[in-house]
Protein backbone atom coordinates (compact mmCIF):
# COMPACT_ATOMS: atom_id res chain seq x y z
CA UNK A 1 0.00 0.00 0.00
CA UNK A 2 1.49 3.26 -1.06
CA UNK A 3 1.06 6.95 -0.48
CA UNK A 4 1.82 9.77 -2.88
CA UNK A 5 0.20 13.09 -3.72
CA UNK A 6 -2.24 13.61 -6.57
CA UNK A 7 -2.25 17.17 -7.90
CA UNK A 8 -5.42 16.82 -9.96
CA UNK A 9 -7.40 15.70 -6.93
CA UNK A 10 -5.99 18.47 -4.74
CA UNK A 11 -6.97 21.08 -7.29
CA UNK A 12 -10.40 19.48 -7.54
CA UNK A 13 -10.68 19.48 -3.76
CA UNK A 14 -9.77 23.17 -3.57
CA UNK A 15 -12.63 24.10 -5.87
CA UNK A 16 -15.16 21.91 -4.09
CA UNK A 17 -14.17 23.02 -0.61
CA UNK A 18 -15.59 26.43 -1.51
CA UNK A 19 -19.07 24.87 -1.67
CA UNK A 20 -21.33 25.11 1.36
CA UNK A 21 -21.83 22.30 3.85
CA UNK A 22 -24.98 20.25 3.33
CA UNK A 23 -27.71 21.13 5.82
CA UNK A 24 -30.89 19.48 7.06
CA UNK A 25 -34.02 21.04 8.53
CA UNK A 26 -35.64 20.43 11.90
CA UNK A 27 -37.86 17.69 10.43
CA UNK A 28 -35.26 14.90 10.50
CA UNK A 29 -37.68 12.02 9.93
CA UNK A 30 -34.90 9.43 9.48
CA UNK A 31 -32.97 10.54 12.56
CA UNK A 32 -34.04 8.39 15.55
CA UNK A 33 -31.92 10.25 18.11
CA UNK A 34 -34.44 12.71 19.52
CA UNK A 35 -33.48 12.37 23.20
CA UNK A 36 -30.16 12.81 24.95
CA UNK A 37 -28.50 12.29 28.31
CA UNK A 38 -25.57 14.51 29.31
CA UNK A 39 -22.93 12.68 31.39
CA UNK A 40 -20.70 14.89 33.55
CA UNK A 41 -17.59 14.01 35.53
CA UNK A 42 -14.53 14.76 33.45
CA UNK A 43 -12.63 17.99 34.09
CA UNK A 44 -10.79 18.19 30.77
CA UNK A 45 -11.00 17.03 27.15
CA UNK A 46 -12.55 13.56 26.79
CA UNK A 47 -10.62 11.85 23.97
CA UNK A 48 -11.36 8.14 24.29
CA UNK A 49 -14.38 5.87 24.54
CA UNK A 50 -14.03 2.09 24.64
CA UNK A 51 -16.78 -0.52 24.80
CA UNK A 52 -16.55 -3.04 27.65
CA UNK A 53 -19.62 -5.15 26.86
CA UNK A 54 -23.11 -4.74 25.40
CA UNK A 55 -24.15 -2.07 27.90
CA UNK A 56 -20.99 -0.66 29.50
CA UNK A 57 -18.25 1.63 28.26
CA UNK A 58 -15.25 3.55 29.60
CA UNK A 59 -14.24 7.14 28.95
CA UNK A 60 -10.83 8.77 29.40
CA UNK A 61 -9.04 11.97 28.51
CA UNK A 62 -6.71 14.73 29.55
CA UNK A 63 -7.73 14.76 33.23
CA UNK A 64 -6.13 11.31 33.68
CA UNK A 65 -9.33 9.81 35.12
CA UNK A 66 -11.22 6.82 33.70
CA UNK A 67 -15.00 6.67 34.15
CA UNK A 68 -17.17 3.58 33.63
CA UNK A 69 -20.75 4.16 32.43
CA UNK A 70 -23.99 2.29 31.80
CA UNK A 71 -24.93 2.91 28.16
CA UNK A 72 -28.64 2.34 28.81
CA UNK A 73 -29.20 4.57 31.83
CA UNK A 74 -26.18 6.88 31.75
CA UNK A 75 -25.33 5.87 35.32
CA UNK A 76 -21.74 6.37 36.44
CA UNK A 77 -20.57 2.94 37.56
CA UNK A 78 -17.04 3.68 38.69
CA UNK A 79 -14.30 6.31 38.76
CA UNK A 80 -10.74 5.05 38.33
CA UNK A 81 -7.81 7.07 39.69
CA UNK A 82 -4.19 6.04 39.25
CA UNK A 83 -2.65 8.15 36.50
CA UNK A 84 -1.13 11.57 37.17
CA UNK A 85 -1.17 12.87 33.58
CA UNK A 86 -3.47 12.65 30.56
CA UNK A 87 -4.53 9.30 29.11
CA UNK A 88 -2.82 8.56 25.78
CA UNK A 89 -4.29 5.13 24.93
CA UNK A 90 -6.96 2.71 26.14
CA UNK A 91 -7.96 -0.81 25.09
CA UNK A 92 -10.26 -3.62 26.28
CA UNK A 93 -8.28 -6.40 27.92
CA UNK A 94 -10.65 -9.28 28.72
CA UNK A 95 -9.26 -12.35 30.46
CA UNK A 96 -9.22 -15.45 28.25
CA UNK A 97 -7.90 -18.01 30.72
CA UNK A 98 -10.36 -20.92 30.69
CA UNK A 99 -9.30 -21.93 34.20
CA UNK A 100 -10.36 -18.58 35.61
CA UNK A 101 -13.67 -16.75 35.73
CA UNK A 102 -13.95 -14.35 32.80
CA UNK A 103 -13.06 -10.82 33.86
CA UNK A 104 -13.75 -7.66 31.89
CA UNK A 105 -10.56 -5.60 32.07
CA UNK A 106 -9.28 -2.45 30.42
CA UNK A 107 -5.71 -1.30 29.99
CA UNK A 108 -4.74 2.39 29.96
CA UNK A 109 -1.55 4.28 29.12
CA UNK A 110 -0.70 7.78 30.23
CA UNK A 111 1.73 10.63 29.67
CA UNK A 112 3.04 9.81 33.15
CA UNK A 113 4.81 6.85 31.41
CA UNK A 114 2.76 4.20 33.16
CA UNK A 115 0.32 1.50 32.02
CA UNK A 116 -2.43 0.21 34.33
CA UNK A 117 -4.76 -2.79 34.05
CA UNK A 118 -8.18 -2.25 35.69
CA UNK A 119 -11.01 -4.58 36.70
CA UNK A 120 -14.17 -3.05 35.20
CA UNK A 121 -16.50 -4.72 37.70
CA UNK A 122 -14.79 -3.72 40.93
CA UNK A 123 -12.87 -0.70 39.65
CA UNK A 124 -9.78 -2.19 41.26
CA UNK A 125 -6.28 -1.59 39.89
CA UNK A 126 -4.96 -5.04 38.95
CA UNK A 127 -1.41 -4.13 38.06
CA UNK A 128 0.73 -1.15 37.11
CA UNK A 129 3.83 -0.98 34.92
CA UNK A 130 6.09 2.05 35.23
CA UNK A 131 9.31 1.02 33.47
CA UNK A 132 8.73 2.94 30.23
CA UNK A 133 11.31 5.42 28.96
CA UNK A 134 8.72 7.41 26.97
CA UNK A 135 4.96 7.90 26.74
CA UNK A 136 3.03 4.92 25.40
CA UNK A 137 0.87 6.23 22.56
CA UNK A 138 -0.90 3.05 21.46
CA UNK A 139 -1.97 -0.29 22.88
CA UNK A 140 -3.00 -3.43 20.97
CA UNK A 141 -4.17 -6.76 22.38
CA UNK A 142 -3.39 -9.81 20.20
CA UNK A 143 -6.02 -12.33 21.25
CA UNK A 144 -4.63 -15.12 19.06
CA UNK A 145 -1.23 -14.92 20.73
CA UNK A 146 -2.57 -14.02 24.18
CA UNK A 147 -0.20 -11.06 24.44
CA UNK A 148 -0.47 -7.29 24.22
CA UNK A 149 1.74 -4.63 22.66
CA UNK A 150 2.69 -1.14 23.77
CA UNK A 151 4.03 1.42 21.34
CA UNK A 152 6.20 4.34 22.40
CA UNK A 153 9.78 5.07 21.45
CA UNK A 154 10.07 1.28 21.14
CA UNK A 155 7.71 -1.66 20.68
CA UNK A 156 7.21 -3.93 23.70
CA UNK A 157 5.48 -7.33 23.92
CA UNK A 158 3.83 -8.33 27.23
CA UNK A 159 1.92 -11.33 28.53
CA UNK A 160 -1.33 -11.02 30.48
CA UNK A 161 0.58 -11.05 33.76
CA UNK A 162 2.37 -7.91 32.52
CA UNK A 163 5.72 -9.64 32.19
CA UNK A 164 7.88 -8.09 29.46
CA UNK A 165 8.52 -10.81 26.86
CA UNK A 166 10.64 -8.81 24.40
CA UNK A 167 11.14 -5.34 22.96
CA UNK A 168 12.73 -3.61 20.01
CA UNK A 169 15.62 -1.22 20.20
CA UNK A 170 14.86 2.52 20.31
CA UNK A 171 12.90 3.32 17.12
CA UNK A 172 12.16 7.02 17.30
CA UNK A 173 11.85 9.90 19.75
CA UNK A 174 8.45 10.76 18.25
CA UNK A 175 7.12 7.31 19.09
CA UNK A 176 4.88 4.72 17.45
CA UNK A 177 1.57 6.40 16.62
CA UNK A 178 -0.51 3.33 15.64
CA UNK A 179 -0.41 -0.48 15.63
CA UNK A 180 -2.45 -3.05 13.74
CA UNK A 181 -2.42 -6.86 13.83
CA UNK A 182 -1.54 -8.71 10.61
CA UNK A 183 -1.66 -12.43 9.67
CA UNK A 184 1.19 -14.86 10.35
CA UNK A 185 2.00 -13.34 13.76
CA UNK A 186 2.93 -9.97 12.29
CA UNK A 187 2.08 -6.41 13.28
CA UNK A 188 2.39 -3.12 11.44
CA UNK A 189 3.66 -0.09 13.34
CA UNK A 190 3.33 3.50 12.16
CA UNK A 191 6.59 5.26 13.05
CA UNK A 192 6.61 8.81 11.72
CA UNK A 193 6.57 8.57 7.92
CA UNK A 194 7.51 4.88 7.94
CA UNK A 195 5.45 1.74 8.29
CA UNK A 196 7.46 -1.07 9.91
CA UNK A 197 6.34 -4.70 9.73
CA UNK A 198 7.40 -6.87 12.69
CA UNK A 199 7.07 -10.63 13.16
CA UNK A 200 6.54 -12.13 16.62
CA UNK A 201 7.61 -15.63 17.60
CA UNK A 202 7.90 -17.61 20.80
CA UNK A 203 11.36 -18.75 21.83
CA UNK A 204 12.31 -22.33 20.92
CA UNK A 205 14.42 -22.95 24.02
CA UNK A 206 11.45 -23.67 26.29
CA UNK A 207 11.55 -20.32 28.06
CA UNK A 208 8.67 -17.84 28.15
CA UNK A 209 10.65 -15.23 26.23
CA UNK A 210 9.65 -14.12 22.75
CA UNK A 211 11.46 -12.75 19.73
CA UNK A 212 10.52 -9.74 17.64
CA UNK A 213 12.01 -9.38 14.17
CA UNK A 214 11.77 -6.46 11.77
CA UNK A 215 10.57 -7.84 8.42
CA UNK A 216 10.13 -4.82 6.19
CA UNK A 217 10.00 -1.03 6.10
CA UNK A 218 7.54 0.79 3.83
CA UNK A 219 8.63 4.36 3.19
CA UNK A 220 6.08 5.56 0.64
CA UNK A 221 4.53 8.24 2.86
CA UNK A 222 5.94 11.74 2.64
CA UNK A 223 4.46 12.90 5.93
CA UNK A 224 3.67 11.36 9.32
CA UNK A 225 1.15 8.52 9.24
CA UNK A 226 -1.98 9.59 11.10
CA UNK A 227 -4.29 6.60 10.59
CA UNK A 228 -3.84 2.84 10.25
CA UNK A 229 -6.61 0.24 9.91
CA UNK A 230 -6.90 -3.42 8.96
CA UNK A 231 -9.42 -4.24 6.21
CA UNK A 232 -9.03 -8.03 6.06
CA UNK A 233 -6.28 -10.65 6.31
CA UNK A 234 -4.79 -9.47 3.02
CA UNK A 235 -5.21 -5.71 3.17
CA UNK A 236 -4.58 -2.82 5.51
CA UNK A 237 -4.76 0.91 4.86
CA UNK A 238 -2.66 3.84 6.00
CA UNK A 239 -3.36 7.55 5.85
CA UNK A 240 -1.20 10.61 6.38
CA UNK A 241 -1.07 14.32 5.73
CA UNK A 242 -1.46 15.04 2.04
CA UNK A 243 1.64 16.45 0.40
CA UNK A 244 0.90 19.69 -1.41
CA UNK A 245 2.89 20.40 -4.57
CA UNK A 246 4.54 23.87 -4.56
CA UNK A 247 2.70 24.99 -7.70
CA UNK A 248 -0.72 24.27 -6.15
CA UNK A 249 -2.16 26.95 -3.92
CA UNK A 250 -4.66 25.60 -1.43
CA UNK A 251 -6.97 27.71 0.66
CA UNK A 252 -7.00 25.25 3.56
CA UNK A 253 -4.37 24.82 6.25
CA UNK A 254 -2.18 21.66 6.25
CA UNK A 255 -4.14 19.76 8.90
CA UNK A 256 -7.30 20.23 6.84
CA UNK A 257 -5.80 18.12 4.06
CA UNK A 258 -4.90 15.09 6.14
CA UNK A 259 -6.45 11.68 6.55
CA UNK A 260 -7.76 11.97 10.12
CA UNK A 261 -9.45 8.58 10.43
CA UNK A 262 -10.07 5.37 8.49
CA UNK A 263 -12.58 2.57 8.96
CA UNK A 264 -13.78 -0.31 6.80
CA UNK A 265 -16.23 -3.13 6.33
CA UNK A 266 -16.03 -6.10 3.97
CA UNK A 267 -16.91 -3.97 0.94
CA UNK A 268 -15.54 -0.47 1.41
CA UNK A 269 -12.99 1.74 3.09
CA UNK A 270 -14.32 4.99 4.57
CA UNK A 271 -11.89 7.88 4.90
CA UNK A 272 -12.19 11.14 6.83
CA UNK A 273 -10.09 13.55 4.76
CA UNK A 274 -10.02 17.16 5.90
CA UNK A 275 -13.63 18.30 6.10
CA UNK A 276 -14.85 15.51 3.83
CA UNK A 277 -15.77 11.83 3.68
CA UNK A 278 -14.76 9.42 0.90
CA UNK A 279 -16.07 5.90 0.25
CA UNK A 280 -13.76 3.55 -1.68
CA UNK A 281 -15.13 0.22 -2.91
CA UNK A 282 -12.54 -2.54 -2.62
CA UNK A 283 -13.93 -4.73 -5.40
CA UNK A 284 -14.49 -1.90 -7.88
CA UNK A 285 -11.21 -0.27 -6.83
CA UNK A 286 -12.60 3.22 -7.07
CA UNK A 287 -14.32 5.97 -5.11
CA UNK A 288 -18.05 5.30 -5.24
CA UNK A 289 -19.21 8.29 -3.18
CA UNK A 290 -17.83 11.36 -1.47
CA UNK A 291 -18.95 14.40 0.47
CA UNK A 292 -16.07 16.85 0.25
CA UNK A 293 -17.54 19.31 2.74
CA UNK A 294 -19.30 17.01 5.17
CA UNK A 295 -18.59 19.36 8.11
CA UNK A 296 -17.47 22.94 8.68
CA UNK A 297 -14.19 21.71 10.20
CA UNK A 298 -12.01 18.60 10.06
CA UNK A 299 -13.75 15.24 10.45
CA UNK A 300 -12.12 13.45 13.40
CA UNK A 301 -13.91 10.09 13.48
CA UNK A 302 -16.18 8.00 11.23
CA UNK A 303 -17.88 4.62 11.59
CA UNK A 304 -20.03 2.47 9.31
CA UNK A 305 -23.34 1.22 10.71
CA UNK A 306 -24.99 -2.07 9.70
CA UNK A 307 -27.82 -0.37 7.75
CA UNK A 308 -25.80 1.37 5.00
CA UNK A 309 -25.47 4.40 7.23
CA UNK A 310 -22.32 6.24 8.26
CA UNK A 311 -21.74 8.50 11.27
CA UNK A 312 -19.12 11.25 11.39
CA UNK A 313 -18.05 13.76 14.03
CA UNK A 314 -15.99 16.90 13.67
CA UNK A 315 -14.00 19.70 15.24
CA UNK A 316 -17.05 21.90 14.61
CA UNK A 317 -18.88 20.11 17.46
CA UNK A 318 -21.42 18.31 15.29
CA UNK A 319 -22.27 14.64 14.79
CA UNK A 320 -23.85 13.76 11.44
CA UNK A 321 -25.61 10.67 10.11
CA UNK A 322 -25.24 9.80 6.42
CA UNK A 323 -26.89 7.20 4.23
CA UNK A 324 -25.16 5.66 1.22
CA UNK A 325 -27.72 5.77 -1.59
CA UNK A 326 -27.70 4.84 -5.25
CA UNK A 327 -28.13 7.67 -7.74
CA UNK A 328 -30.32 7.60 -10.78
CA UNK A 329 -28.25 6.96 -13.89
CA UNK A 330 -27.90 10.62 -14.77
CA UNK A 331 -24.75 12.54 -15.74
CA UNK A 332 -22.83 13.18 -12.52
CA UNK A 333 -19.57 14.81 -11.54
CA UNK A 334 -16.89 12.09 -11.54
CA UNK A 335 -14.59 11.57 -8.58
CA UNK A 336 -10.91 11.39 -9.38
CA UNK A 337 -9.65 7.79 -9.08
CA UNK A 338 -6.21 9.22 -8.40
CA UNK A 339 -7.38 10.49 -5.01
CA UNK A 340 -6.48 7.22 -3.35
CA UNK A 341 -2.90 7.54 -4.56
CA UNK A 342 -2.58 9.75 -1.53
CA UNK A 343 -3.45 7.22 1.09
CA UNK A 344 -3.08 3.64 0.25
CA UNK A 345 -4.25 1.98 -2.91
CA UNK A 346 -1.28 2.05 -5.24
CA UNK A 347 0.00 4.49 -7.82
CA UNK A 348 -2.33 5.01 -10.73
CA UNK A 349 -1.22 3.88 -14.18
CA UNK A 350 -2.78 4.23 -17.64
CA UNK A 351 -4.19 0.70 -17.69
CA UNK A 352 -5.74 1.13 -14.25
CA UNK A 353 -7.27 4.45 -15.27
CA UNK A 354 -8.77 2.95 -18.46
CA UNK A 355 -10.15 -0.02 -16.51
CA UNK A 356 -11.62 2.36 -13.92
CA UNK A 357 -13.30 4.39 -16.68
CA UNK A 358 -14.90 1.28 -18.17
CA UNK A 359 -16.05 0.11 -14.75
CA UNK A 360 -17.44 3.58 -14.03
CA UNK A 361 -19.66 3.32 -17.10
CA UNK A 362 -21.13 -0.03 -16.04
CA UNK A 363 -21.52 0.36 -12.28
CA UNK A 364 -23.99 2.33 -10.13
CA UNK A 365 -23.23 5.82 -8.88
CA UNK A 366 -23.71 6.45 -5.16
CA UNK A 367 -23.98 9.53 -2.99
CA UNK A 368 -24.00 10.33 0.73
CA UNK A 369 -27.32 11.79 1.87
CA UNK A 370 -27.45 13.67 5.17
CA UNK A 371 -30.25 12.15 7.26
CA UNK A 372 -29.38 13.39 10.75
CA UNK A 373 -27.55 16.27 12.44
CA UNK A 374 -26.91 15.92 16.18
CA UNK A 375 -26.15 19.24 17.85
CA UNK A 376 -25.37 19.09 21.56
CA UNK A 377 -21.65 19.61 22.11
CA UNK A 378 -20.09 23.07 22.29
CA UNK A 379 -16.61 21.99 21.18
CA UNK A 380 -14.81 19.41 19.03
CA UNK A 381 -16.34 15.92 19.15
CA UNK A 382 -13.38 13.56 19.48
CA UNK A 383 -15.05 10.18 18.82
CA UNK A 384 -18.17 8.10 19.46
CA UNK A 385 -19.41 4.57 20.18
CA UNK A 386 -22.45 2.98 18.55
CA UNK A 387 -24.50 0.71 20.86
CA UNK A 388 -27.23 -0.36 18.45
CA UNK A 389 -30.68 0.03 19.99
CA UNK A 390 -29.13 1.53 23.15
CA UNK A 391 -28.04 4.55 21.13
CA UNK A 392 -24.87 6.51 20.52
CA UNK A 393 -22.22 7.84 22.94
CA UNK A 394 -20.12 10.87 21.98
CA UNK A 395 -17.23 12.58 23.79
CA UNK A 396 -15.91 16.09 23.33
CA UNK A 397 -13.42 18.79 24.20
CA UNK A 398 -16.25 20.43 26.19
CA UNK A 399 -15.55 17.79 28.94
CA UNK A 400 -18.94 16.14 28.32
CA UNK A 401 -20.22 12.78 27.16
CA UNK A 402 -23.65 12.66 25.52
CA UNK A 403 -25.82 9.58 25.14
CA UNK A 404 -28.08 10.00 22.11
CA UNK A 405 -31.27 7.95 22.44
CA UNK A 406 -33.96 6.69 20.08
CA UNK A 407 -36.92 8.77 21.23
CA UNK A 408 -39.60 6.32 20.13
CA UNK A 409 -37.87 3.40 21.85
CA UNK A 410 -37.35 5.33 25.09
CA UNK A 411 -41.02 6.43 25.09
CA UNK A 412 -42.16 2.82 24.61
CA UNK A 413 -39.90 1.65 27.46
CA UNK A 414 -41.32 4.31 29.78
CA UNK A 415 -44.87 3.32 28.86
CA UNK A 416 -44.10 -0.36 29.45
CA UNK A 417 -42.61 0.42 32.86
CA UNK A 418 -45.68 2.47 33.77
CA UNK A 419 -48.06 -0.30 32.71
CA UNK A 420 -46.12 -2.83 34.81
CA UNK A 421 -46.35 -0.57 37.87
CA UNK A 422 -50.08 -0.07 37.35
CA UNK A 423 -50.56 -3.82 36.98
CA UNK A 424 -48.59 -4.48 40.17
CA UNK A 425 -50.63 -1.88 42.08
CA UNK A 426 -53.84 -3.45 40.77
CA UNK A 427 -52.77 -6.90 41.95
CA UNK A 428 -51.89 -5.47 45.36
CA UNK A 429 -55.31 -3.81 45.73
CA UNK A 430 -57.09 -7.04 44.78
CA UNK A 431 -55.14 -8.94 47.45
CA UNK A 432 -56.01 -6.34 50.07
Amino acid sequence: LTCSSCSSCLQDSEVNNKSSVQTIGEEQIQNPYTELLVLKGHQDIVRFLVQIDDCRFASAGDDGIIFLWNAQTGEKLNELHGHTHKITAIAPFSSSDVTEEKNDLIITASADRTVIVWDCTSGRQIQKVSCFHSTVKCLTVLQRLNVWLSGGSDLCVWNRKLDLLCKTSHLTDAGISALVELPKYCVAAAVGKELIIFKLSASNNGSESWNILEVKRLVDHQDNISSLVSVNDLTFVTGSHIDVQPEIKLSQTPHETSVQHLTSDEECVFAAVGKGIYVYNLQMKRVIACQRTAHDSSVLHIEKLPNRQLISCSEDGSVRIWELREKQQLPAEPVSTGFFNMWGFGRANKQAIQAAKKMHENTPVYFLELVGDLIGHSSAVQMFLYFGELGLATCSADHLIILWKDGERESSLRSLTLFKKLAQNGDLQLRL
